[in-house]
């Protein structure tokens, strides 16, 4: 029985649903593979623009299924090695997509739940949502997700949020930069469709390029390498077939074709 749900949540806007809510969307090997799966096949459908990550029920995802964790804790290491590799694997799948991303988050995101969430482009969170890095309760820590909390959140809140483990909710979520919207429980669509809509509105190749190239980029000194890579990046994309479309729409004032097209 599958443990996802893809379906088209507007033209060129597909959403990927995380449907176990009995265990609050809690994941295991086979809904890793499962989403690593959707998110492949969605970056190579060109009907599809944007994409957005949900969990069915009343929270996001309670991160690693604790009867996984339980198997793991008796398996080999290499088992758990092969089987870490996966769930990496599926992380850099989503963060790595070529087209926008936006969680869509309510409830309880726990553990590698806070990873999805980190994993994506956007985060848009009700303001019943809350968040915990919750690994060393059990005594492991939050390795692969790491990365992606500290990305999102800075160094030195993300060791917090693991040492501690709180819990915090959604306003401080959005004061540290793990979620970039709070809005009320009952507007989580609306404002999930409205950023889908400015999402729409910008082209898909130059939208790709911003993901390959922020992607390379790290805060610090903005080196002569760097400045070298922005502007060949700059001077590539300028003569794009899309670029040259992005400005004759602007001067005739009306839509470019990736607008009309969705």
């Amino acid at each position: 029985m599958s443990s996802l749900t893809v379906s088209m949540r507007a033209p060129g806007v597909a959403q990927v649903t995380m449907v176990r809510p009995a265990v609050f969307n809690a994941f295991d090997e086979a809904m890793i593979a499962e989403i690593d799966a959707a998110f492949a096949r969605l970056q190579g459908d060109v009907s599809v623009r944007v994409v957005v990550l949900a969990g069915d029920g009343k929270h996001f995802s309670a991160g690693a299924d604790l009867q996984w964790m339980q198997r793991a804790s008796t398996a080999s290491r290499e088992w758990n090695l092969e089987d870490a590799r996966r769930f990496a694997s599926m992380l850099a799948r989503i963060e790595a997509c070529p087209k926008p991303t936006v969680a869509r988050v309510q409830g309880a995101a726990l553990g590698g739940g806070v990873g999805l969430a980190c994993a994506c482009d956007i985060a848009i969170a009700a303001d019943n949502a809350s968040f915990s890095v919750s690994e060393a309760r059990f005594g492991i820590l939050p390795a692969v997700i790491g990365p992606y909390v500290t990305n999102a959140v800075g160094k030195r809140q993300a060791r917090r949020l693991a040492l501690t483990t709180a819990r915090i909710g959604a306003a401080e979520a959005l004061a540290i930069g793990l979620v970039q919207q709070v809005v009320p429980l009952a507007a989580l669509d609306a404002a999930v469709d409205a950023a889908v809509a400015q999402l729409l509105s910008g082209g898909p190749n130059a939208q790709r390029e911003i993901k390959q190239l922020f992607a390379q980029l790290e805060v610090g000194p903005i080196t002569p390498e760097v400045r070298e890579l922005t502007a060949q990046t700059i001077s590539r994309v300028r003569g794009s077939d899309e670029a040259r479309e992005g400005f004759a729409a602007f001067l005739a004032k009306r839509p470019p074709h990736w607008e009309s097209a969705t």
